[in-house]
């Protein structure tokens, strides 16, 4: 983040708590920057997010029904490459946008996009079953205080926004040679055509990864007989032009972290066995009106799967009652900090309305970890 800060395009920056290293920005950096884009100070992920969705079902549904939520999840969704499509694709308006014509990278990965939507990625991404809990009763979701069935999903835009990263880093590196250890944050200016090309390619991206999360939750509602009473998503690994307290205009990159304007509504998940936060954001200028966008990792993954044992891992979620469908020891809920410690570093930058608390879990089952959730 320091590195960041010396860029010559840099105006501010702010680090979340759940901050941990990643390429480029840590992950929870936030950077406004003059008229350029990094695409490594938006991520491999581009537009990863979270969507919640709370059922009109009261809490004891989950437990009455959790065979039932359990076949439903493994049969509407699907994870990481292997099993990477659905046999019978929903419609989807996305795939007629004039991007995938107009930009070659998008072109040549259209194909890739169709076979995908609707699908989650490998890592941190998960689809989850869990009882969201909602304690303000002034919150804008007009869902009264009490307990419901909740559907938690956090994913990204897959093979095609992995795409985008790659080729335009490339690119930003080649037109903006840096020192070694400041490569990664290599711009593009937005008065080039590649800047241009990747600002419009990143935003397709961010619609194709709402579109993902859009198709899961309609399977899931469709297959559970119930439509939602109301729905929260925000999206994190994204830049956005924003105009900044004193009024200059500036591109704030959010590397993992969740926007946090005044008002502005999203959802911060914890662990496995640690509940999540329906937050709304106040708006505070020292944040660049931003908070964290999870717990954050207290261990690498390469550290987690060299010192966590399976059998260790198993108890823990049999204490909490969580039921895991696939996921690896990279995964583990020791792996990540605390979210009630995070929570309480940023007080100043959301206010709380509501938790939900995961109960049948779904992940890639590869174990093998990955850059899911950068």
């Amino acid at each position: 983040m320091d590195t960041a800060m010396q860029l010559p395009v840099t105006i501010d920056g702010a680090l979340m708590p759940d901050a941990h290293q990643g390429y480029g920005l840590p992950i929870g950096g936030v950077l406004a920057v003059d008229n350029a884009v990094i695409p490594y100070g938006v991520g491999m992920d581009i537009g990863c997010r979270m969507a919640l969705s709370v059922f009109p079902l009261p809490e004891h549904e989950l437990y009455q029904r959790a065979k039932e939520l359990r076949n439903i999840i493994l049969a509407n969704t699907r994870f990481g490459s292997k099993f990477s499509a659905f046999d019978k694709k929903l419609d989807d308006a996305i795939f007629e946008r004039p991007e995938f014509k107009e930009i070659a990278v998008l072109r040549g990965k259209r194909q890739t996009a169709v076979d995908q939507i609707g699908t989650s990625g490998s890592g941190n991404h998960f689809v989850e079953f869990g009882v969201v809990d909602i304690t303000d009763p002034d919150n804008e979701l007009d869902v009264p205080p009490g307990k419901y069935l909740g559907l938690l999903t956090h994913s990204g835009s897959r093979g095609l926004g992995a795409a985008v990263a790659q080729h335009y880093t490339k690119l930003a590196m080649n037109a903006c040679p840096l020192p070694p250890e400041a490569r990664h944050l290599a711009w593009l200016s937005l008065d080039s055509q590649a800047g241009q090309e990747y600002w419009a390619a990143m935003n397709l991206a961010g619609d194709y990864a709402s579109a993902c999360h859009d198709q899961i939750h309609r399977r899931i509602s469709r297959a559970l007989g119930e439509k939602p009473m109301a729905k929260v998503e925000n999206h994190h690994n994204f830049a956005w032009r924003e105009t900044l307290s004193d009024g200059r205009e500036a591109i704030v990159h959010r590397k993992g972290a969740t926007p946090a304007g005044k008002g502005v509504l999203g959802v911060i998940p914890g662990s496995m066995t640690a509940p999540g936060f329906i937050v709304r954001g106040r708006g505070e200028r020292d944040s660049l009106q931003s908070a964290s966008h999870g717990a954050g990792r207290r261990m690498s993954r390469g550290q987690a799967m060299k010192t966590l044992k399976e059998g260790d891992v198993r108890r823990e979620l049999k204490d909490h009652g969580i039921e895991l469908m696939g996921g690896g020891l990279d995964e583990a809920p020791m792996a990540y900090k605390d979210i009630h410690q995070v929570m309480a570093h940023q007080r100043d930058l959301v206010d709380v309305l509501g938790s939900f608390t995961p109960k049948i879990v779904r992940m890639d089952a590869g174990g093998k970890g990955g850059k899911g959730g950068e």
